[in-house]
This record gives C-alpha cells, sequence and structure tokens, in this order.
C-alpha cells in the first residue's frame, strides 16, 4: 500500500498564485497540469480522485504533492534537459562521411551541393540512420574533418599521355642535379621550356561543398592561350654552370637545332 501523502498548508498568496496559473490560458501544459494537482490537494482531495479529474497516475499525484512540500513553486516548472547525444557506429560514421563528399547529382538528387537538411534527410531516407538532427550532423562531420568550404578551381592537362610525360620530366630533372646518373640514352643537357601564364588569371568560382578540412574541393580551370606566351629559356648542363637566355618579346619558337647548338 503506497504511504499516505498530503499537502502542506499553504497561504493565501500562494492559493492565489496557483489559481493565476491555472486560469492562464497561455504557459507550459506541465505547469498547468501541476498547479491543478496542488490545488486540487489543497482542497483535501485524496490523490486517487485527482489522479481521475487530471486523467493522471495516483503514483504520478503524490509525485508531484511531495515535490511542491519540498521545493514551493519550483516545483511545477519542468526542467528539460537534451539527454545523451545519439551515438554513431563506425560504420555508420564512415557511410555518412562518404556521402557528404560525394556530389548529389551522382546519387541521383536533383541539386549540386548537400545543405544539412538535405543530407539528413537522404541519410535517413537511404537508412543509413535511423535518425540524426542538423546539428548532430554537423558536429558529426565536424568529428570527420569535413567541413563547408569554397570550391577552388585548378588547371590539369588533358593529355591521356600526361603520367608517362611528367615522369619523365621529372627523371630529367634529377639528371640535371646530380641526383640520378645519366643512362646510355639520357641526354647530357637538360632543356627547359615553360608557358607562364598571366598573373592576374583569376580562379573560377565553384560554389560551396562538404571537403575534408583545408582540402577544398577543385574545379579544372579553363586557360587557353593557343598563340604561346614569351618567356626565358633555361638551359642546365651536367658538367657547366647554367645559362639564362633574355627574355623573347615574342612567343619564342626552337627548332632541333637550335636546342642542339645551345647544349
Amino acid at each position: 500500500m503506497a504511504a499516505r501523502v498530503e499537502l502542506r498548508e499553504i497561504s493565501n498568496e500562494e492559493g492565489n498564485r496557483l489559481l493565476r496559473i491555472v486560469r492562464r490560458s497561455s504557459g507550459s501544459v506541465v505547469t498547468w497540469r501541476r498547479a491543478q494537482i496542488v490545488l486540487l490537494a489543497a482542497q483535501r482531495m485524496p490523490p486517487a480522485r485527482i489522479a481521475e479529474v487530471v486523467f493522471s497516475d495516483p503514483d504520478r499525484v503524490r509525485e508531484v504533492i511531495h515535490n511542491f512540500n519540498r521545493d514551493g513553486f519550483d516545483a511545477l516548472y519542468p526542467r528539460y534537459r537534451g539527454g545523451r547525444p545519439r551515438t554513431f557506429t563506425l560504420p555508420e560514421r564512415q557511410a555518412v562521411k562518404r556521402i557528404a563528399l560525394g556530389v548529389p547529382s551522382g546519387l541521383g538528387q536533383p541539386f549540386a551541393t548537400w545543405s544539412l537538411a538535405k543530407l539528413a534527410d537522404y541519410l535517413v531516407a537511404e537508412g543509413v540512420v535511423d535518425d540524426i538532427s542538423h546539428e548532430g550532423l554537423r558536429q558529426l562531420l565536424r568529428e570527420e574533418d569535413v567541413s563547408f568550404q569554397a570550391l577552388r578551381s585548378w588547371k590539369r592537362s588533358n593529355d591521356p599521355a600526361f603520367e608517362a610525360k611528367k615522369n619523365r620530366i621529372l627523371e630529367l630533372y634529377a639528371i640535371a642535379d646530380g641526383l640520378v646518373e645519366p643512362g646510355p640514352d639520357d641526354p647530357t643537357a637538360v632543356v627547359c621550356l615553360d608557358e607562364f601564364g598571366p598573373l592576374n588569371l583569376q580562379p573560377q568560382p565553384g560554389g560551396k561543398a562538404w571537403a575534408p578540412r583545408a582540402k577544398p574541393r577543385r574545379i579544372r580551370a579553363t586557360y587557353t592561350r593557343p598563340h604561346g606566351k614569351p618567356g626565358p629559356l633555361l638551359v642546365r648542363e651536367t658538367a657547366q654552370p647554367s645559362r639564362l637566355v633574355p627574355r623573347s618579346p615574342r612567343p619564342l619558337t626552337l627548332t632541333m637545332e637550335v636546342l642542339y647548338q645551345l647544349s
């Protein structure tokens, strides 16, 4: 049998305050219900009968009366707490990161950039996670070193043999610097030609997207100069000091005979 709980004696001021809370049309429903329980208890109504009137449980009614006896009106106001944040498993975190770093259009979505709301809806719809808030998603991505960054433009060769040519150039650099012994078919002089674009070349805006921290996603820049650019010619030899040819006022064109004479 539950212990008998009775409300302490309340003053006229406390009674009037309880009446104002009950008659108020605005405010917290929880506060209104608790004030109603205390007011009925002040009329010496038993907890079982109060539970029938307010459609609650007798144990809950006794708890409200006990809390009011101990804390006064502070017991009428709810103390909401956020609770423990939801945790995600390692596979879930990896899947969220992979999708955030991907392109939405590649997953059949009619937009080009993930927002927190769109990404959260997609993750729940695809069953990656059961539920996730926008703030929880932002914190998860931050813990995975993913942030919302502006895209950067860059230049990249469309030559299919780019990698092979790049490796050959690096090999010639190593020979010129004396880091590698030249082979039987390697030259004794290395001629470096470089096309230098204008200094005021501005990157093309590409919007924003989720990317690893300090590693923004990059888009290819459009830079085409079919008529060439004037620039210096640097000849580096393994046995002699380098010689520098002054800048030409016009685009520089060299034939194999000129290169042989320079070497």
